[in-house]
């Protein structure tokens, strides 16, 4: 029950990351909450995204018995992004039209699915020695 329970508790932490990389992604170097330097985009949260993703994949891969549970942060991240994204608070379209879209998907989504790679690779190795 333990492992059910920090699944759903990653699967959160997952969630609530992904609405928060989106909602910050437009930050910008403008001098109104950064400091000015000519205007400049500053996706921050893209590194955000290419840290914790792969984090919360490889935690719930510790506490995952099957590959779905090892992927279900990877899941719930993008679900996330494009529901938001698409369908955001009161009917917005949160997504920006540019390459920081591109480069917070590639960034959360190519790390996390290394992760879920070598979860696989391990439960193949474990399941090849018996």
């Amino acid at each position: 029950m333990s492992d059910r329970l920090a699944l759903v508790a990653i699967a959160a932490a997952a969630f609530v990351l992904a609405v928060l990389e989106l909602f910050f992604l437009p930050l910008r170097l403008d001098g109104t909450l950064l400091p000015r330097v000519d205007d400049l985009p500053f996706p921050v949260t893209v590194v955000v995204a290419v840290v914790t993703t792969p984090l919360l994949v490889l935690a719930a891969s510790r506490h995952a018995s099957r590959t779905v549970g090892a992927v279900s942060p990877l899941l719930v991240w993008m679900g996330t992004l494009l529901l938001f994204g698409l369908f955001g608070p009161g009917g917005d379209v949160v997504l920006l039209n540019d390459w920081r879209t591109l480069v917070l998907f590639a960034g959360g989504a190519l790390p996390s699915a290394i992760a879920v790679g070598a979860h696989m690779g391990r439960a193949a190795r474990a399941g090849g020695d018996h």
